[in-house]
């Protein structure tokens, strides 16, 4: 099968192989196999079946003062773990991100039990071999009975465990997603930990983005208390369920959730955003821990 470059740019680079700790200017090439980062000094060679770690945006300390929009790879040469950094202009990185997640995941085969809950309910949802598709801003899930897309930015909640499905245990993520207003969530086993952690970020790359927004937001008590009777009520709710005292100061709390973004007028009642389901679940979180 030939190997064919899918994208190739100049940016700025810093590997272990260039001798020096500041990033230096380098050209970039990716190939469905292998990233080349070339400089006037050195040429390093990532094969894509060694990296077992991606993060979009955030750099180690000592280079922090040096990148800013950037992608860290981790991969392993000779017994050793490395890290390649590059950096570029928003719109190379941008599509730099996306086909390098493309190449990574690219012939990953996982098993998929969706919905394995819708809100707070277990389904009674088979588990199906299934294949994944990368597309701008979602995840697709093929050749299965019930193929279905994840938005990532409909995602308010996963992590890294172990499950069984078909039969054998295998690395798995649990994620939880919000299509419309009500939670739903999806369980993928896959072959390894580093198949594992590539799909874990590509899921999260929009996640981080909002969770900075809920850590800042300091909910009053009755703000959270409103907000978890809507989660309660499966993420949508009458006013008359939510309602703890005089209706009138629901109603202007309610009021400055809408203007937080965290609620929005659904089909039957005040129903929560993607937001406000991740306020919900961080709040939950910290209870329960």
């Amino acid at each position: 099968m030939e190997e064919s470059v899918v994208a190739d740019f100049v940016g700025r680079v810093h590997t272990s192989d260039l001798g020096r700790d500041d990033p230096v200017s380098g050209r970039v090439l990716l190939s469905q196999r292998r990233l080349v980062l070339a400089t006037d000094d050195a040429k390093t060679t990532v094969p894509l079946s060694k990296v077992f770690d991606v993060v979009v945006g955030t750099v180690p300390g000592d280079l922090q003062s040096f990148f800013s929009d950037s992608v860290t790879l981790a991969y392993e040469r000779d017994g050793d773990r490395r890290t390649a950094l590059v950096e570029g202009e928003p719109d190379d990185m941008e599509r730099f991100t996306r086909l390098l997640f493309k190449a990574l995941l690219r012939g990953v085969t996982v098993t998929v039990r969706h919905p394995a809950k819708l809100g707070g309910r277990v389904t009674d949802a088979s588990d199906h071999t299934a294949s994944i598709s990368l597309s701008p801003g979602a995840i697709g899930f093929a050749d299965c009975p019930d193929p279905f897309t994840v938005e990532l930015s409909s995602v308010i909640d996963y992590e890294r465990t172990n499950r069984t499905l078909a039969g054998t245990k295998r690395p798995a993520l649990v994620f939880r997603h919000v299509p419309e207003t009500q939670t739903v969530t999806s369980i993928a086993t896959v072959p390894d930990k580093r198949i594992l952690n590539v799909l874990g970020r590509y899921i999260k790359l929009e996640y981080d983005e909002v969770m900075e927004d809920v850590e800042a937001f300091d909910p009053t008590e009755e703000q959270l208390e409103i907000l978890v009777s809507i989660y309660s009520a499966g993420g949508e709710a009458n006013i008359a369920d939510v309602v703890t005292g005089d209706v009138t100061q629901t109603e202007m709390v309610l009021e400055t959730l809408r203007d937080e973004s965290l609620v929005v007028d659904g089909d039957t009642g005040a129903a929560l955003t993607r937001k406000g389901q991740m306020i919900v679940t961080s709040y939950m979180e910290s209870v329960n821990s």
